[in-house]
């Protein structure tokens, strides 16, 4: 399958990785930790690159930027559960060792890409409302 350009995004190979990483740890679980905590953790992950493929075939630096935002709230309730894993003993110190690196490279990377995003929408209505005042002055 050819490679679309959200899949170049770094931020989106980030989210990958977690994604990834995640799944490996929870398919280990036992029944009813993998059916609740689980579930919920897979589905917040798989939700951050999930988001920012979508906004990208948006075709509009406003819905795009709208889904990076999701993205980022995906994290947020990802960074949760991985919370409530730990606490509860379902994941080791050897499996934070693996998903801390990412998730601390994965938010600033989500925020560089909405800022981005963002600088692009300005721009484009910049040049939008430029060029409504043109049509209207003739």
């Amino acid at each position: 399958m050819a490679q679309t350009n959200f899949e170049k995004l770094r931020v989106y190979q980030l989210a990958e990785q977690l994604a990834d990483l995640i799944w490996q740890i929870v398919n280990k679980w036992e029944y009813f930790p993998k059916h609740t905590v689980g579930k919920q953790m897979v589905t917040a992950a798989d939700g951050v690159g999930s988001n920012i493929a979508e906004g990208s075939g948006r075709g509009s630096y406003l819905d795009n930027r709208r889904f990076v935002k999701i993205a980022r709230g995906s994290l947020y309730e990802t960074k949760n559960w991985l919370r409530r894993s730990f606490r509860r003993q379902l994941i080791s110190d050897e499996d934070v060792k693996k998903l801390k690196p990412i998730m601390d490279q994965l938010l600033p990377s989500l925020n560089a890409y909405y800022r981005s995003i963002d600088k692009a929408a300005q721009n484009e209505r910049t040049k939008y409302k430029a060029q409504n005042t043109k049509h209207k002055k003739q």
